[in-house]
């Protein structure tokens, strides 16, 4: 998938353009750009862990992160109010590792929350 060309945008710009650059950090493993899009009180659930805070959360993507090598794959992007849907999938050299559904909160132009599921 081309994250230009098959993602289906239904809103304003900021919360498109706010959970772009993070998945972009993360796949250019750019943490200090991480951190800025991220509340210092960010928090995120997904299946496998719960991340209390920005701190701890950027800490294990930098350290511990299993396989840093991969790529975010984005397929549609939903943005309404302080709101943002994303399904994709997660790529590794092309091949693709997962597919996953994260729902960001947006507080005060940065992501306060995110939840995944992943498949």
């Amino acid at each position: 998938m081309d994250p230009e060309s098959d993602v289906t945008d239904t809103a304003p710009d900021d919360g498109r353009a706010l959970v772009r650059r993070y998945y972009a950090a993360l796949d250019e493993h750019d943490y200090a750009a991480l951190e800025a899009v991220l509340l210092p009180t960010f928090s995120q659930c997904r299946p496998d862990r719960t991340f209390e805070d920005r701190e701890t959360f950027v800490a294990f993507m930098r350290e511990k992160r299993p396989n840093p090598d991969t790529s975010h794959d984005l397929a549609s992007i939903v943005v309404g109010d302080d709101r943002v849907a994303v399904r994709g999938r997660v790529t590794d050299d092309g091949t693709t590792l997962f597919e996953f559904a994260d729902f960001f909160e947006l507080e005060d132009r940065r992501i306060s929350r995110l939840e995944t599921y992943s498949r």
